[in-house]
């Protein structure tokens, strides 16, 4: 059996179906935000969500919990649960990055102010514990949903607070990158589908097994996203955003371990204050990293990454594989046009 993950995109979804789960997932979590966040901190809250983005991790509960003959009833909450905490991540993340853009629109720190910004974010973080609320099936499997959360929301700042510290390592190498990496982004891939798991009945070592191909595959999605920052459009208003803030992405890590001697060249860029980070230093790194075949090393370890899938921790699962087959081959596909 196969699943099909149609990852739409904002204005696409005003047209779908009412009958789409994803409409009521849209739904549980403007409901939440209008109950717990009444007044200005509410609206930035919607205002965020309303930007839209695909919904990845809300889809992959969904069909998770279909993989996995969980109830659209139960499973519509625990989307909104996994989709409310990546975007109080994003909220958070976009001040501390000094991104002014999100999905082609001013950032809530840009529109609203950075102490503004940190109350949405935060009420966006209190919601998934009360989108749980909403799941039957007693106070012990939401405990498990809850426990869940918590975990995966806190390994995501370590993770951040990891990454941020990167630039003071001296001799950062791709095994460092790839900790922080797994750390902050990982962790919100697999919980959509552990949380599936919890729900269907496995129990929690079972349920983190089944997760682990999914984190492995938010790895990948990250170093990806790492590589079109700087080779493609992400809807930030700019290219080479990662440059500009001073990241040690998955392609300053591969470019340091090619060609260590660029290190105090590269360094220097990288500390350049946004302000005065210009084209031409953007434009030199992205040369540079073509050439020394940093780009190509990425693209590679994506496709070793991507591979996990075909691994023994789905077998007795094939919707659930099916379902990662198609996630990977839509959120991956970039790669291929990178390469060119």
């Amino acid at each position: 059996m196969s699943v099909t993950f149609t990852l739409v995109q904002p204005d696409a979804r005003r047209a779908l179906d009412p009958s789409d789960p994803l409409v009521a997932v849209e739904r549980c979590m403007a409901d939440l935000v209008q109950e717990h966040g009444e007044g200005f901190v509410g609206e930035m809250a919607q205002e965020h969500l309303a930007t839209g983005g695909k919904r990845t991790r809300a889809r992959l509960a969904l069909h998770a919990c279909t993989a996995l003959g969980v109830s659209q009833e139960d499973a519509v909450p625990w989307a909104a649960a996994c989709e409310l905490l990546h975007n109080a991540s994003l909220v958070h993340d976009d001040l501390q990055d000094g991104d002014a853009m999100r999905r082609g629109r001013p950032a809530l720190w840009a529109r609203h102010g950075a102490g503004q910004a940190i109350n949405a974010g935060d009420l966006l973080l209190m919601l998934p514990t009360l989108a749980i609320g909403r799941v039957s099936g007693g106070d012990a499997v939401r405990w498990r949903l809850s426990s869940c959360v918590a975990r995966h929301g806190a390994r995501t700042a370590r993770g951040q607070a990891q990454e941020m510290l990167l630039k003071e390592i001296p001799d950062v190498s791709f095994a460092v990158y790839r900790t922080a990496a797994f750390g902050k982004t990982a962790g919100l891939f697999g919980m959509p589908v552990e949380g599936a798991a919890l729900l269907s009945g496995h129990t929690e070592d079972e349920s983190r097994r089944l997760a682990a191909p999914f984190e492995v595959l938010g790895l990948a999605y990250q170093m990806l996203d790492d590589v079109v920052d700087l080779y493609g459009d992400k809807g930030r208003g700019e290219s080479g955003g990662d440059v500009r803030e001073g990241k040690i992405s998955a392609l300053v890590a591969s470019h340091l371990e090619r060609v260590p001697a660029d290190r105090v060249w590269l360094m220097r860029i990288l500390r350049t204050p946004r302000v005065e980070t210009t084209r031409e230093m953007v434009d030199a790194v992205i040369e540079r990293m073509r050439d020394s075949g940093a780009l190509k090393d990425v693209l590679d370890r994506i496709d070793v990454l991507a591979s996990e899938l075909e691994g023994p921790m789905l077998l007795g699962q094939p919707t659930l594989q099916s379902v990662g087959h198609t996630l990977r081959d839509k959120l991956l596909a970039p790669r291929e046009v990178l390469r060119g």
